[in-house]
């Protein structure tokens, strides 16, 4: 028998407002409002100051290492703005672009970056999980939240996010594997942003695409421009519509670039070309919009500065509150352990002890009496 081809594909990469403020409207017409445009682009400007200020914090030694995420603000708030408050949010650390706009509070960041947990009790009616630091982990926490949106049928999905590194995990190719194999309605996020710490994506991966490692668990996979706002709210939305309908994955591939540090303990001119950093800094989404919102005639120099001192002042009161909570009680450690908290572990609140017997003297029995 002759041989014959079994399987043919393409990958779609989708970009509508390019790095000149080129404007797809054949693609793009109706996708976001004007006034929301305005209102993704103050959120985004909100975001840069929260960045600089974090940075500082880290620098004057008031907060722990900050993974800065200037640069890759589209993916996580083209996301946040194209699904629904049904939706899971399930991000990893460089995500506070679409965190904030669900309604996350900013300072809760800043807590977790401070090394205070309170940072991590997030509200559960904002369906957001704590922010990971082990790599891909959260894929799975993901693929197991929407099976349950699945499994219940209350039209819920789950959007995780990841950078191009993660996919070289091997709990990235379970969730995949997962997910796809059972149905269950979920969006992979990969950002790439070229750059595993120091190492580069030609590395973690030798095709063409970083998209296509979605192909062989047969989901469907699409690239698109990760700091176009437009192409990334239009993927999601697509995406979406799939994981309602059909209750079947994406694998999206958002093309961005980290414009800082991998985190305030690392040293990027080590390892990249600073004109890489440059043509990039060209590209940036929050640059294409302003261009693209004058091109409109709903954006001056003037509503601009407005903008500046506007996130200026909010991200100062951010930072107020954050540095200005209440101290944890010794108790909290206790409290916030067990629904209910046994014995033993109340008596070691109570008394700040330990129940052992080196530290209690009291339960050491009294010598046995010899007898000549």
């Amino acid at each position: 028998m002759p041989a014959e081809p079994i399987f043919e594909t393409k990958i779609d990469h989708v970009s509508i407002l390019d790095e000149h403020a080129n404007f797809d409207a054949s693609l793009g017409e109706g996708l976001i409002p004007n006034d929301d445009l305005v209102d993704l682009y103050r959120h985004m400007r909100m975001c840069r100051q929260f960045d600089e200020i974090s940075f500082k914090l880290q620098r004057s030694g008031r907060m722990g290492t900050y993974p800065e995420n200037r640069g890759q603000e589209c993916p996580s708030l083209g996301a946040a703005y194209a699904l629904t408050d049904k939706d899971w949010l399930v991000p990893c650390y460089r995500e506070n672009a679409g965190l904030f706009w669900r309604g996350l509070p900013p300072e809760k960041i800043l807590l977790h970056w401070m090394g205070d947990e309170r940072g991590n009790n997030i509200d559960p009616a904002l369906k957001i999980t704590p922010i990971a630091i082990p790599i891909g982990t959260q894929m799975l926490h993901a693929t197991g939240l929407a099976w349950a949106s699945k499994y219940r049928g209350d039209g819920g999905l789950a959007c995780t996010f990841f950078g191009d590194g993660a996919t070289s995990e091997g709990d990235f190719h379970e969730a995949m594997n997962f997910s796809a194999n059972l149905d269950i309605p979920v969006i992979f996020m990969c950002q790439n942003n070229s750059w595993a710490i120091s190492v580069p994506t030609r590395i973690q991966c030798s095709a063409p695409t970083i998209a296509q490692r979605g192909l062989a668990y047969g989901m469907d996979c699409v690239q698109c421009d990760g700091n176009d706002i437009f192409a990334v709210v239009k993927v999601v939305r697509d995406a979406a519509k799939r994981a309602r309908e059909e209750n079947r994955p994406t694998f999206i591939e958002a093309v961005t670039y980290r414009l800082g540090d991998h985190t305030t303990a690392d040293d990027a001119r080590r390892y990249r070309d600073a004109a890489e950093v440059e043509a990039w800094q060209g590209r940036d989404p929050l640059i294409r919009i302003k261009k693209h919102m004058v091109n409109l005639g709903i954006w001056d120099d003037a509503r601009d500065a407005a903008i500046n001192e506007q996130v200026e002042h909010e991200v100062a009161q951010i930072t107020e509150r954050a540095e200005g909570i209440e101290a944890p009680l010794k108790d909290d450690f206790f409290d916030h352990m067990y629904e209910t908290l046994p014995q033993n572990l109340r008596t070691q609140r109570d008394t700040m002890r330990t129940s052992s017997i080196g530290q209690d003297p009291s339960q050491i029995a009294a010598p046995v009496a010899q007898h000549s």
